[in-house]
């Protein structure tokens, strides 16, 4: 049963190394993270679970002790997604190294943990499917939850503008902060894709798994400094 969820998001520049001279201007988003991620500690989980978007080759489980870097990024720098209990086969994608930059911030150490590498275009059916699926796996289970909103928020942004970006935002970060899991179910993939959300499909896995749950959420960050928007939140 799902007893506790923190929605980040996971642009690489989070991390203050990758970030560099422009760390400064992330400072408030990432105190927002640790702080939602501190709501899954305080759950008492038995097992925690970190979910992020992945490219084909970065789909699929990970087990506690997978590593990442940011290499990728210019920044010789590793994470690990906890303590070793197996070798790992391989690494992990950008955005569950992200998660696990942030799990070691807040010295996580409550629970098991392991990650999930989730196709962005998995359909919506498939998704609540395996949201069910994860939340029935222990008597507790927590999610960390990566994914970015819409990349087009300005003309500047990764996608370019697109004037559906920050109306889709909105009723993103709506549903986010109040745990609202019939509309996170509702967003619609093709709108999603159109607008480069990298969080779509892991939002409605969690969705799945809230179902419930009767959990209660809060919006902790919403920003869009890139042109693309910026999501934080913890359910519990």
């Amino acid at each position: 049963m799902l007893v506790a969820a923190a929605l980040c998001p996971c642009p690489p520049l989070l991390v203050p190394e990758v970030a560099a001279g422009a760390a400064p201007e992330l400072d408030a988003l990432r105190a927002a993270c640790l702080d939602a991620v501190g709501v899954l500690g305080a759950a008492r989980p038995d097992r925690l679970i970190v979910l992020g978007p992945a490219d084909e080759a970065g789909q699929g489980r990970y087990p506690q002790g997978s590593v990442g870097s940011f290499r990728g990024f210019g920044v010789d720098l590793e994470v690990s997604l906890g303590a070793a209990e197996t070798a790992p086969d391989r690494e992990l994608p950008p955005s569950l190294s992200v998660g696990a930059w942030l799990l070691s911030r807040t010295d996580w150490d409550d629970a098991p943990v392991e990650a999930l590498g989730v196709d962005p275009s998995l359909p919506r059916d498939r998704c609540l499917e395996l949201g069910r699926e994860t939340a029935a796996g222990a008597p507790r289970v927590a999610l960390l939850v990566l994914g970015d909103g819409s990349a087009c928020r300005t003309v500047k942004a990764p996608g370019y503008f697109d004037e559906r970006a920050e109306a889709f935002d909105a009723g993103t970060a709506r549903a986010l902060g109040e745990a609202d899991t019939a509309a996170l179910a509702a967003l619609d993939a093709e709108p999603a894709a159109g607008l480069q959300v990298s969080g779509r499909a892991c939002w409605q896995v969690l969705a799945g798994a809230a179902e419930g749950a009767g959990l209660s959420g809060r919006l902790l960050r919403e920003e869009a400094p890139y042109g693309v928007g910026y999501f934080v939140a913890a359910w519990s």
